[in-house]
């Protein structure tokens, strides 16, 4: 399956997505996972840090997310309609954040 968003971040990764809804379901996260909210504030700003990408639901390039994982050199896709409920905790995803693609394997 392939989702689109708005490139927020420009680079390539693969990986396993965290699908994290609210902060205090965090825990599951693990350094180096792709990270898939609905929305990030700057309290999400360790976990954005910490993660190999970053996709949302909402946001545009002027988010915070985009903003955050431009700072760090992170790929992210912005406005992935519905990414938490497609994207599935523990799958592993490609994300090509330069074209706003995610491939779900």
């Amino acid at each position: 399956m392939i989702l689109k968003g708005t490139p927020a971040s420009q680079g390539r990764v693969k990986g396993t997505a965290r699908v994290v809804v609210s902060l205090d379901k965090i825990d599951k996260f693990k350094k180096g996972d792709i990270l898939v909210t609905k929305a990030t504030s700057p309290s999400w700003t360790p976990f954005i840090h910490a993660s190999s990408g970053v996709i949302t639901e909402v946001g545009s390039s002027l988010s915070h997310a985009a903003i955050v994982s431009r700072e760090y050199g992170i790929p992210s896709v912005v406005g992935v309609k519905d990414a938490t409920k497609l994207i599935k905790d523990g799958q592993e995803i490609e994300m090509d954040a330069t074209n706003g693609i995610i491939t779900i394997e």
